[in-house]
């Protein structure tokens, strides 16, 4: 059976004004994860969304990896959903990003706050009860996630296979191979490590899940080096 490897993309940028870029750290967790998995996996082919983090944990894991590497080829479909508008649509006010920010600060715990708010969000975009507020419902989100692994089952042709996604489509895939219910879905996504890989193996229309999460590449470094936002 041939592989699919899930690599959700390296940390990126919280509290900059642009999220999407990687961190320093998350350049580092995708260079690691390059020296890790040359000579030891081999991709026919490179895919990623179109996002900034996703091109650039490509591009520091393919310098990590220093060897051929296939250049990426995006399929939109495995784009993350929009965060920001999740939050935005659950607190209106943190349009304003002082505001956010200043919110925030307010707590003494920047993270953990947001954490909790990013939370109570995406429960309020899941439950259904709000379609109107969202360009991209859940049902929408999940939908093409699926036909997006779908397609690239189809177009690989038997091969190998890196993605670079976020940890909402490996959250997805996993929730449909394992039939979990949404909660159990959302409950994964919170504890998808920075560059880790989830292998998923497929032959024609099987597919089953190998590994789940492996971010043991970032512990051999060092533990400072894993994070999951």
């Amino acid at each position: 059976m041939a592989t699919i490897y899930l690599i959700r993309h390296g940390q990126a940028s919280f509290g900059e004004d642009n999220y999407d870029q990687l961190s320093e750290t998350g350049w580092q967790q995708a260079r690691v994860l390059g020296r890790w998995l040359a000579g030891r996996v081999h991709p026919d082919v490179v895919i990623g969304g179109d996002m900034q983090r996703h091109r650039e944990t490509v591009e520091a894991i393919a310098s990590g990896y220093r060897g051929a590497f296939p250049d990426m080829q995006v399929a939109t479909g495995f784009n993350e959903f929009d965060h920001a508008r999740v939050v935005f649509r659950f607190r209106p006010e943190w349009a304003d990003r002082e505001r956010m920010q200043a919110d925030l600060a307010a707590t003494g715990h920047p993270a953990k706050a947001f954490q909790q708010t990013f939370t109570q969000a995406v429960q309020r975009w899941v439950s259904g009860d709000h379609d109107e507020d969202y360009p991209e419902t859940w049902l929408q989100f999940k939908a093409r996630v699926n036909k997006a692994l779908d397609d690239l089952v189809s177009w690989a042709n038997g091969g190998d296979v890196f993605v670079s996604t976020s940890g909402g489509p490996i959250a997805v895939i996993l929730q449909n191979l394992l039939q979990l219910s949404d909660s159990r879905a959302l409950a994964l996504n919170e504890v998808i490590a920075n560059t880790s890989v989830t292998r998923v193996l497929y032959s024609g229309d099987r597919r089953s899940l190998a590994v789940f999460n492996n971010y043991s590449h970032l512990e051999a470094e060092g533990q400072e080096l894993v994070t999951f936002r």
